[in-house]
């Protein structure tokens, strides 16, 4: 009798043990990720900011020397221009980003012939690296390699097209390369966005006599808010992480005409010796990343509430 008590109370047990055994499971196979994640990711972030906060330079140096790198750098012409380049290059990215994939996925919206083929083609620049974009658009825009050479070879002796070497108009280089980069994924995205819609609402505004354009703009349009602020997300931090766009297509030439953020941050910290400064311009990147990404979750958590 004993023995068949215990017999039944271990059999009682062994449920127990695979459900906490199952409960624990997936925390003991994330935790690694967790820990790499905040050590590799959060930790290096709070380092960064410290060292932003030190007179580092060469190497980093642990000496607190509060705001100091923060002021040299509002007093850097450098970081000036290239923060103005930024806000030239992501606006202006962001704008025509959003517009030419809105347009273009409405063009597919309609159920055109070889749409597969067409979205293929749009969606094939985001396959290939910024690198790989640079370089190519870099060729392109080379006046004695591209497009203007090519004009010339044709006889248009008088076109010249030499953004490239022109220090008021190399910013607008990257954003041509950035657009064709980009353009198709937002496409993709306002696409999926368009064919998540409830075609009878369409229908039903047909029926009451709106024009195609009219449903688009007041209906169809005000339905993609969420797919407009990712899109806006993802632009912006495209456009403020550039750099190995603007690496290889300008370096940040002319001169400093090009400059961007993330270039200036990479050779203050790696080439210059100037860490602290470095640091700081990272810690100011940051900044803008969460100055466009905390009020989109705000939004987004108070809608869900």
């Amino acid at each position: 009798m004993e023995q068949t008590l215990s017999l039944t109370k271990q059999k009682a047990a062994l449920p127990s043990l695979a459900d906490r055994l199952q409960k624990w499971l997936p925390k003991i196979v994330l935790a690694p990720t967790m820990l790499v994640t905040v050590i590799c990711i959060y930790g290096f972030m709070f380092w960064t900011f410290y060292l932003s906060l030190t007179n580092s330079r060469f190497l980093p140096s642990f000496n607190f020397a509060g705001l100091m790198q923060y002021e040299k750098l509002m007093d850097n012409d450098r970081w000036i221009t290239s923060v103005t380049n930024l806000g030239i290059f992501g606006l202006m990215f962001m704008l025509i980003a959003i517009v030419l994939g809105v347009g273009l996925a409405i063009l597919l919206d309609q159920n055109i012939r070889q749409e597969g083929a067409i979205r293929t083609i749009y969606l094939y620049p985001m396959a290939l690296s910024f690198i790989v974009t640079g370089t190519a658009w870099k060729w392109i825009l080379n006046p004695g390699l591209g497009i203007e050479k090519l004009m010339h070879d044709w006889g248009f002796t008088g076109f010249e097209f030499n953004w490239l070497v022109d220090q008021d108009m190399s910013i607008y280089t990257l954003v041509i390369a950035a657009v064709w980069q980009s353009s198709g994924f937002v496409m993709a995205m306002f696409l999926a966005g368009l064919r998540g819609i409830d075609s009878s609402i369409i229908k039903a505004a047909q029926i009451d006599g709106a024009s195609m354009p009219v449903i688009y703009w007041k209906i169809v349009l005000p339905c993609l808010r969420p797919v407009f602020f990712s899109a806006v997300i993802i632009t912006s931090h495209i456009a403020i992480k550039s750099f190995d766009l603007v690496t290889a297509l300008t370096a940040g030439g002319p001169g400093y005409s090009s400059d961007l953020p993330a270039l200036f941050m990479y050779a203050h910290s790696f080439t210059r010796g100037q860490v602290g400064l470095g640091a700081a311009s990272a810690i100011m990147m940051l900044a803008g990343v969460l100055a466009i990404l905390v009020p989109y979750l705000y939004s987004e958590l108070r809608e869900k509430k």
